[in-house]
């Protein structure tokens, strides 16, 4: 895994911040909060997948949300006391990146998950880029028999 002096020359601040030192974007002012194109996010650190925009819903909390993770073994949960709180943290497995929390608030109806993650955490591949990127195993999420 890269250094610290690495990861500041590769990351902007922010990305640096929120992805190693478990900072938090405003709310409303990521790019990928109001962010509705096909594709994948994936760790902006490692490069790991993580959600896919097929997942990802309007909850009105200033960040991306998600229902669900696109590769479980890619992503770990920890708690989180911070903030006179109980929360659920979420990271990336390879990379240790911090990229949010986990809340039981979602919508029922894909199982109740809302994962709240930072934009500058993540990096999109849309769709049609998938295969030059490295990431060609999940185009077959958004390919539909007619």
């Amino acid at each position: 895994m890269e250094n610290k002096e690495d990861l500041k020359a590769k990351l902007t601040k922010e990305q640096y911040d929120v992805t190693q030192n478990a900072a938090t974007e405003m709310p409303f002012s990521g790019k990928y909060d109001d962010f509705y194109e096909e594709g994948i996010y994936v760790d902006v650190v490692s490069g790991e997948p993580l959600f896919s925009s097929q997942d990802k819903y309007d909850a009105g909390c200033g960040w991306p949300s998600f229902t669900k993770t696109l590769e479980k073994r890619n992503v770990s949960e920890k708690n989180d006391f911070s903030h006179f709180m109980h929360r659920t943290e979420v990271r990336s497995k390879k990379a240790n990146s911090h990229l949010g929390h986990v809340f039981p608030d979602g919508p029922s109806e894909t199982g109740g998950l809302r994962y709240c993650i930072n934009s500058a955490a993540l990096k999109f591949i849309p769709v049609e880029k998938l295969a030059e990127s490295g990431y060609g195993e999940y185009k077959k999420l958004f390919t539909t028999n007619k």
